[in-house]
């Protein structure tokens, strides 16, 4: 298993990313705030509009460091990436996948399943630490019919009806998990482009960590993150990293959010009305959930399959490295990543 680097956060919209022999320097209005080898990264993510020098991106490529541009309110703008690495048979095969639908469906019928099954899994860890509720009950109910219907579906479009469903029901009863600041956090359901109350800018802002990761530890196994099973196929998209990462949106993402709200890590002061952006986070609000983030990461499990302790941060890498074996044939099957 790969070694655990840090992904650069540069979150001063005014900052501008440049090198300087093997280092990447922020700058902002010409000053130097920051620098950082490049050896000691794995990625870039920074939040802003006056971007980066051509010798710093190059510097990236050769050293195979993802740099992801979002605007400031978190919403993603384009990720530039080097010369593709990896075995070219890998892909053709994954492309071969894709045009299978019957194939193309097998997968994505496991990454819907393991999104469900994760679902309930939380769920029923939220009744066991804090005793039963009926609602919350009827929900995991609901969630294993849904985890069913999805592995016996025989199209695409029935399965995304059912995962459609299926989050639906799970992020009904998402305030019983909000154990302090309720009132201050109303919650309706899931909304996005743009988020319409502070928990949805939370949870679109932490997905968008997890698909920047994500999409770059495919890259790092060879395969393809634009080329997907379960998502349309768009440009710009990086359909299989949303594929990927439905299975660790509940563990990675959504019990973050719970945590900071429920940790009073940040308040309902830290989010504020900005007419068609929605609800937006504030500077310090954005660098409080970023240092969760990372903190998060570096928290150990051991891998349900791979049976050894990895870093919480390797966790997209290690889906992807068997989604690989999987697609090359090492493996008779995908081994979802399920929450115990």
């Amino acid at each position: 298993m790969r070694k655990l680097l840090n992904v650069l956060y540069v979150t001063t919209p005014e900052s501008y990313l440049s090198k300087d022999g093997m280092n990447v320097v922020v700058s902002v209005d010409k000053e130097e705030r920051f620098r950082i080898p490049i050896v000691n990264i794995e990625g870039i993510v920074t939040f802003g509009y006056m971007g980066a020098s051509p010798g710093l991106m190059k510097l990236c490529a050769d050293n195979g460091v993802a740099l992801s541009f979002l605007s400031p309110n978190g919403h993603f703008i384009g990720r530039f990436q080097g010369p593709v690495r990896g075995n070219v048979l890998l892909r053709k095969t994954q492309y071969q996948i894709a045009e299978d639908k019957e194939h193309a469906l097998h997968y994505a019928k496991l990454f819907v399943a393991g999104k469900i099954q994760n679902y309930r899994t939380i769920l029923q860890r939220f009744v066991r630490d804090n005793g039963s509720n009926e609602e919350v009950e009827a929900a995991i109910k609901s969630l294993n019919c849904s985890k069913g219907w999805a592995l016996r579906t025989k199209e695409v479009s029935n399965l995304i009806g059912v995962e459609g469903d299926a989050a639906n029901t799970y992020f009904s009863i998402f305030p019983h998990q909000l154990l302090q600041q309720r009132d201050g956090f109303p919650f309706q359901g899931r909304n996005r482009r743009p988020p319409k109350d502070a928990v949805n800018a939370l949870l679109s802002f932490v997905y968008t960590l997890l698909a920047h990761e994500t999409a770059a530890a495919l890259e790092s196994v060879g395969l393809d993150p634009y080329v997907g099973f379960l998502h349309a196929l768009r440009p710009g998209r990086t359909s299989l990293a949303l594929d990927l990462m439905e299975e660790m949106r509940a563990y990675l993402g959504d019990r973050l959010v719970l945590s900071l709200i429920n940790r009073k890590q940040v308040t309902p002061n830290d989010f504020v009305m900005q007419g068609e952006s929605g609800v937006v986070m504030t500077d310090d609000c954005r660098k409080a959930v970023l240092t969760a983030w990372q903190s998060r990461k570096k928290e150990t499990i051991v891998h349900p399959y791979l049976e050894e302790k990895i870093p919480v941060g390797l966790l997209p890498y290690a889906q992807a490295l068997l989604l690989a074996r999987a697609i090359r044939g090492d493996l008779d099957d995908y081994p979802v990543f399920l929450i115990h």
